[in-house]
């Protein structure tokens, strides 16, 4: 279809009458048959959002239940990258329209325990990536290999007393042949932080002995994977591994626990996990 259009423009200033024609230009009109092809396009679309949003609104509800576990279950497998992104938007909708409801008190306490999942899987994946290869020779400068790959299983006893031992670790080894014998109790690295039977308090604090080279360093990486991958130690909420080499740069200044985890991991920052309320 062809249109044209005429402007007739009175200008009393230049008592003059100006008569411009616009050039013709087309009008298009949309087929019905390419609307119709567009309403069954998107109804696959409007099928699959009603479901995700019924179904993300049944998690929510789970979060927002009195018996919600503290350490929720971790991203699925079949969860990639793109769908978390959809969830965290989703979230944020509903945290919005809870508020406009005037519910505060659900919003806040659904942002508070989202927020702790989202950090918990955001800081295993950074873990993970951390984690899975180690370096054979220098490190950083050596041919990586993934750790579950040519990880050893290690014996671990467990009991001895938390002193200080500040005889070299060669000397340790000779003396060791003198020491009496005494039953050993064997574990798995798994279970270093689950607390005997009979013992209602749980243990807060490991510390592992071994001569050079042993496999103390690898143990804690390896620990750390698995409860990153959803191996091992589920039950633990947060993972926050320091080395000594990166507390040394730091040794001039002060930090207390919160701030230092802030410092070397952001993602507990941004969901405001460590923040002590008043």
């Amino acid at each position: 279809m062809i249109a044209s259009l005429t402007l007739k423009v009175n200008i009393p200033l230049l008592k003059r009458e100006w008569t411009w024609r616009a050039q013709r230009f087309p009008v298009v009109s949309l087929p019905q048959q390419h609307q119709t092809h567009l309403d069954s396009i998107f109804m696959l679309p409007e099928d699959n959002i009603v479901t995700f949003v019924k179904n993300e609104l049944k998690k929510i509800q789970k979060i927002l239940s009195p018996d919600y576990p503290e350490c929720p279950e971790s991203q699925r497998e079949d969860e990639n990258e793109e769908q978390s992104r959809s969830i965290e938007a989703f979230l944020k909708i509903t945290l919005h329209f809870l508020r406009r409801m005037k519910q505060d008190e659900l919003a806040d306490c659904l942002q508070r325990r989202s927020q702790a999942g989202v950090c918990r899987r955001k800081l295993k994946s950074k873990l993970n990536k951390k984690f899975q290869c180690v370096f054979e020779g220098i490190a950083k400068a050596g041919n990586p290999t993934l750790l579950n790959q040519m990880f050893t299983e290690i014996y671990i006893t467990k009991g001895g007393t938390a002193e200080v031992n500040a005889e070299h670790e060669v000397r340790q080894i000779e003396t060791a042949s003198r020491k009496p014998g005494r039953p050993e109790t064997t574990i798995r690295r798994e279970d270093i932080f689950k607390a005997p039977p009979g013992r209602d308090e749980p243990i807060r604090t490991v510390l592992t002995k071994g001569v050079a080279g042993i496999g103390k360093t690898v143990l804690t990486q390896k620990f750390t994977l698995d409860w990153g991958e959803d191996k091992a130690n589920q039950e633990i909420q947060f993972t926050f591994p320091f080395t000594f080499r990166e507390l040394n740069v730091l040794k001039e200044r002060k930090y207390s626990l919160v701030e230092l985890v802030d410092y070397f991991f952001s993602e507990t920052k941004e969901a405001g996990i460590c923040r002590f309320e008043e």
